[in-house]
C-alpha cells in the first residue's frame, strides 16, 4: 500500500468519523465530540457555522467561570441546545451570555442553569476555544439538501409527514439498504473483473485477531449501550407557595414533597443503578439498588422547597451500570467516576469475550470452507463436536 493509499485513508476514516460523530449526537440531542454555533451569538469566539470540540459533562468535570458550555436551555431557541460563556455561578446555578450579547440569558427571562441541563463543553486550550471553521455550515447545507430532497421524494412514495428528524432518519436508512441491495446486485449480476495483481490474503480466512476485534467491537458496543442509553438526567418541577395543594409537587415554603420514582429494566442482565442528585434540594432513599433481569424497582425522590415562594425546578441524575461486580463495588466506582465504572465493566465484558473466542474457535485463523451440499449441516457440527471433544 502506498503513502497516497495510506493518506487517502485516513481521510476516508475522518470523513466517516466526524458524519457518524454529528449524526449520533442528533439523535441523542447532544453533541457528541464535535458540536457546532447556528448563529453569531459567540462571535467573535466562535462565527456562525464554526464548529468546536465538545467534551462531554460527564468527562470534562466541574463547570467553573469563563467556561464556554452546551446546556438545554429551557426558554432559549424554543428550549433546545444553546452554546454560551458562563460569566457567574450563585446559588440558584450558573449565570450565562453569549460573546456578541449585550445581557445574560437570565436578563433575558432564561432561567439560572443546572448543572444537570449542562451536556458538554467546548475545548479550551490556554483560553481559547478550539473551533473547526465552516464545519456547522457544512452540517447545516447538507440538512437543508435532506430536507429538499425529502419534500421532493416523498410524496411520490407516498410518505405525508414532514421533514422531521425521524422521518429524515427514515428516508436516509430507506436510501442506504436500496443502495446496498443494488450494489451486491451489481457485483453478481454485473460485468466481470479481472484480477491483474496477485493477493497475499487467503480467501474464506478470517484472521483470528480480526474475528476478536468484530467480537469484541459487537459486546463492548452493546454493553456500553445498555449502560448509557437508559441513564439519564430527568427534572422535576417544584412550586413554593402559601396555598399548597394536594400536588405533592405544590408546598408550602420549607416543606419537602416525595414522589416515587420507578426504574425499569428492560434487560436480560440485572443492573446497579446510582442516583444522584445534580441540583440542590433533591435526594433519593435509596441512593441506588439493584434492578434485576427484566424487572422493575422503586426509589423515593424528595424535593425541599426554600422559603422563598416561587417555582422551582429539581435534577436528578440515574447511573446505570451492568451487575458484573458487586453493587457496593459499581458504587465506589461511579464515586471515583462513571466513566471508571464503565471501563471496568467493560474490562470484564471483554474478557469473557477473549475467553469465549478462544473457546470456540481456539487461536488459529478461522477458515470458512464450502463444504458441498453433499454434506448435511447436522454432520457438520457432529465432525465439530467430535473435534471439541477430543481437544
Amino acid at each position: 500500500m502506498t503513502a497516497t493509499d495510506l493518506v487517502k485513508r485516513g481521510l476516508g476514516f475522518v470523513v466517516a468519523l466526524v458524519v457518524i460523530l454529528l449524526l449520533v449526537g442528533q439523535l441523542l440531542g447532544q453533541p457528541i465530540l464535535l458540536g457546532y454555533v447556528a448563529t453569531g451569538s459567540m462571535e467573535p469566539t466562535m462565527d456562525a457555522g464554526d464548529g468546536f470540540v465538545a467534551v462531554p459533562s460527564v468527562v470534562s468535570g466541574d463547570v467553573e467561570e469563563d467556561d464556554v458550555v452546551v446546556f438545554q436551555a429551557r426558554e432559549l431557541h424554543d428550549g433546545g441546545l444553546t452554546t454560551h460563556r458562563v460569566v457567574d455561578e450563585t446559588d440558584d446555578g450558573y449565570v450565562t451570555k453569549g460573546d456578541a450579547n449585550p445581557f445574560t440569558d437570565q436578563d433575558g427571562g432564561e432561567p439560572p442553569v443546572q448543572e444537570g441541563q449542562i451536556v458538554a463543553e467546548a475545548l479550551q486550550i490556554r483560553g481559547t476555544v478550539v473551533t473547526i471553521p465552516h464545519l456547522g455550515s457544512a452540517v447545516m447545507a447538507i440538512q437543508g439538501l435532506a430536507e429538499q430532497v425529502y419534500g421532493t421524494v416523498a410524496p411520490i412514495v407516498g410518505v405525508t409527514t414532514t421533514a422531521t428528524s425521524d422521518g429524515l432518519g427514515s428516508m436516509l436508512v430507506a436510501v442506504g439498504v436500496a443502495l446496498l441491495g443494488f450494489g451486491t446486485v451489481f457485483e453478481r449480476l454485473g460485468p466481470e473483473h479481472r484480477e491483474t495483481t496477485r493477493r497475499r490474503s487467503r480467501e474464506n480466512v478470517i484472521a483470528f485477531w480480526t474475528a476478536l476485534g468484530l467480537v469484541l467491537l459487537v459486546f463492548v458496543t452493546f454493553a456500553t449501550a445498555a449502560m448509557v442509553v437508559p441513564s439519564g438526567t430527568y427534572e422535576y418541577g417544584l412550586v413554593s407557595t402559601e396555598s399548597p395543594s394536594d400536588d405533592p409537587q405544590v408546598v408550602a415554603p420549607g416543606a419537602t414533597a416525595e414522589l416515587t420514582r420507578t426504574v425499569d429494566n428492560a434487560g436480560y442482565l440485572p443492573v446497579v443503578v446510582v442516583h444522584e442528585a445534580e441540583s440542590g434540594g433533591i435526594a433519593t432513599t435509596p441512593e441506588w439498588q439493584t434492578v434485576g433481569s427484566r424487572a422493575g424497582g422503586e426509589t423515593t425522590v424528595r424535593l425541599s422547597a426554600p422559603e422563598e415562594t416561587g417555582e422551582y425546578t429539581r435534577h436528578l441524575g440515574e447511573y446505570r451500570y451492568l451487575a458484573l461486580f458487586p453493587p457496593r463495588v459499581l458504587v465506589w466506582l461511579h464515586g471515583v467516576h462513571p466513566l471508571v465504572a464503565i471501563a471496568a465493566v467493560n474490562g470484564v465484558i471483554v474478557g469473557l469475550s477473549v475467553a469465549l473466542v478462544l473457546v470456540i474457535f481456539g487461536s488459529g485463523d478461522i477458515r470458512f470452507r464450502t463444504p458441498g451440499d453433499h454434506v448435511a449441516l447436522s454432520t457438520r457440527l457432529q465432525r465439530k463436536l467430535r473435534k471439541w471433544l477430543r481437544d
